[in-house]
This record gives structure tokens, C-alpha cells and sequence, in this order.
């Protein structure tokens, strides 16, 4: 469900429950004839894929489905502490902060990808909270963030507004720059709020993404097969939301780990699978307005690119060439542990943070 090697949801004749409404759907938002013909082509490969991993199992409606159950005290970062913080539309975020033991040290930001939460982090986080105020926050539509309803345009999940979520944040731990690290979905809004709020940014670790412009303007077969769910995912709710809340129900039982369980506390919902699609319908339509306008616009604080080595994302794109378009001072490199990386390898992403962090 990450950008990278999403496990396979209930795809089964999707591209026959895809209505010519639904397609237009995907298409809203995308005013240039160029991004409408490039969504239709991937409209099409779409189509091939889904018939060509179908794996059984219809969809039923989401409002029958009870909620994964909550874990009574969820799990957090040893040595943090939860507090929400309501943006300056509303939107209350969830944040994980070390315990103040009075200093003042530089800001920094962590942002999760999908469907993860703050939590990913936690094998990384305390140690950085030694030289730096970490904050650890869930995304909007995430963990226990808000989780609202999305909007005809998908405004609310835009990467705009979830990188003003984030600065609002920030401003609320007393921090009017900082830097950030951002992974796969996070990556995204790190992005947007590195473009929109360039005097808050002051460094940008972004793992294991290219821009979402260049993805869906550079649409293959290799990428359709590699990030079915970027397409899947843009089918009118609640065609994806039931098939991901039908997956959930099959896997229902399964050994899982404490974070795994974490994760699907509250992302597993139906408004926090709703919450996810929200983000991707934003990522092919108001995202791409956006990123269009800003194609002038660089990056201007230094930029850490990562990728997973071995993974497809390094695999298909040459990452480092393709951020180096986009700011003005860029550096990258392969990194082990997979595209949740924090996680997979956190030793040597701690040790590649503090590096570039503190140069």
C-alpha cells in the first residue's frame, strides 16, 4: 500500500466495474489535453493489469464492515509523547514530540508514507531527538490525524494543504524553519511544503520517490505494473476503498506485528482507507494543477535524495538526475532496507540523516 511494491488488493474485473463515468473521474482536475490523453493511456494499461492479476473476490459496500479493533494504549516512539494540534483550517494532526528536558535545538520534521503512521519512525527518532526537536506527525488522513470526508476536487488531501497541516505544526512547537524528512507519501507533502514555504525548509531528505509530476507525465507498462494502486486507487470511492476494506476482512486472522498493527489501527477504517484513496485522487488531479504551475519553481535548500537499492523506483527512474532538475542543490544515493528503508535498515538511514542533517 507504500509507493513501492503495494500488496495486491481485490482486483477482480475492476476494469469492468470501471464505469465511463469513473474514468472521466480520474481525468478531473487535469485541464491539459496532454494529461487527459496521458491519464487515458494509463487508464488503459490499467485495464490490461487488472485483468491480468485478477485475484477473486467481490467487492461488498464499506458501510457494512465493522472498523479493525483499536489497541487500548497505541504503541509510541520511546522517549516521545502524543500531542494533537489543530491547523489553521481545523484539521487537527496528531504529532509525537521527545520529552522536553529544556533545550532548544533545531526543528525537524518526520513525515510517514502510506499506510503507515508517526510510529515508523521509531527506531530512528530517539536517537535524533539527541540533536534535534523531532517532531513525528501523521499526515492528514492518517493514524490519528483527522480523517475527513474528501471533497468533489480532493482539495483537502492535496499536497498543499497536508504541507500546511505540517507548518502549522511546526509553528505550534515554536519552529518557523526547520528541516524535513520525508517518505514516500510524506516525501510528497515535503515537497510541496519546500516549494510553498521556502524560507521554512532549511534542508529536505525525501526517500524513495521522484516527483509525482514526472511519474504521471512518464507513464510505462514497467510503472503501471510497479504502482498498480497509484491507478487503482483513482477509481470513484468507494470502488477501491471496498476492495482494500474486503482485503482487510480476508486477511483477518493473519500473524501480524505490533507495528503492522499499529498501522491498521486506524488506517485500516473505512475513513482511513477512504482517507488514503483521497490522496491519490489528489495526486492525479489538483496535485498535478499545482506541480504544473511550479514547474519554474526550484528547490532552494539542499536536498538528500535516497532510494532503495534494488528497488523499482531506482530500477525505472534515475532518481538523482531527476531531482537535480528540480532544485538547485541536490545530492542522493542508494540506500539499504527496502522503500520503507527507516524501518528495513535504520541504522545506516540514522547514520545518512545525521550526516546530511548536520553538515
Amino acid at each position: 500500500m507504500t509507493d513501492h511494491r503495494h500488496p495486491r488488493d481485490d482486483r477482480r474485473h475492476a476494469a469492468e466495474r470501471q464505469s465511463a463515468d469513473d474514468r472521466h473521474h480520474a481525468d478531473d482536475g487535469v485541464a491539459s489535453p496532454e494529461r487527459r490523453r496521458m491519464l487515458r493511456t494509463a487508464s488503459t494499461l490499467v485495464a490490461g493489469a487488472a485483468l491480468a492479476q485478477s485475484l477473486g473476490g467481490a467487492a461488498r459496500a464499506q458501510e457494512t464492515r465493522a472498523p479493525a479493533a483499536a489497541s487500548p494504549e497505541p504503541p509510541e516512539i520511546p522517549g516521545f509523547e502524543r500531542v494533537r494540534v489543530k491547523t489553521s483550517d481545523g484539521t487537527t494532526i496528531q504529532a509525537a514530540t521527545a520529552k522536553s528536558d529544556g533545550k532548544r535545538l533545531p526543528g525537524l520534521l518526520l513525515l510517514h508514507g502510506a499506510p503507515l503512521t508517526h510510529y515508523t519512525w521509531r527506531d530512528v527518532a530517539p536517537e535524533l531527538a539527541k540533536r534535534f526537536t523531532v517532531v513525528a506527525a501523521d499526515l492528514r488522513g492518517y493514524g490519528d490525524s483527522d480523517q475527513p470526508q474528501g471533497l468533489p476536487d480532493h482539495s483537502n488531501y492535496s499536497k498543499r494543504a497536508m504541507a500546511q497541516d505540517q507548518i502549522d505544526v511546526m509553528k505550534h512547537f515554536g519552529f518557523d524553519e526547520f528541516a524535513v524528512v520525508g517518505q514516500d507519501r510524506g516525501g510528497r507533502v515535503a515537497h510541496r511544503m519546500a516549494l510553498d514555504h521556502p524560507s521554512a525548509v532549511t534542508k529536505l531528505v525525501l526517500i524513495d520517490i521522484v516527483p509525482t509530476y514526472y511519474l504521471y507525465t512518464h507513464v510505462t507498462i514497467d510503472f503501471v505494473q510497479a504502482y498498480f494502486h497509484w491507478f487503482n486507487y483513482l477509481q470513484a470511492s468507494p470502488i477501491p476503498e471496498n476492495q482494500l476494506l474486503a482485503q482487510r476482512d480476508a486477511q483477518a486472522g493473519r500473524p501480524i506485528t505490533a507495528a503492522q498493527a499499529e498501522y491498521q489501527r486506524r488506517n485500516s477504517t473505512p475513513a482511513g482507507v477512504h482517507a488514503m484513496c483521497e490522496d491519490y485522487r489528489a495526486g492525479a488531479s489538483i496535485d498535478l494543477q499545482h506541480d504544473r504551475a511550479d514547474l519554474d519553481k526550484k528547490i532552494r535548500c539542499p536536498v538528500n535524495a535516497l532510494w532503495a537499492d534494488g528497488g523499482a523506483m531506482g530500477r525505472l527512474y534515475d532518481v538523482l538526475a531527476i531531482w537535480r532538475e528540480r532544485g538547485k542543490n541536490v545530492v542522493g544515493k542508494p540506500m539499504p532496507g527496502g522503500h520503507n528503508m527507516q524501518e528495513g535498515a535504520p541504522a545506516e538511514v540514522l547514520a545518512e540523516l545525521l550526516r546530511f542533517l548536520n553538515a
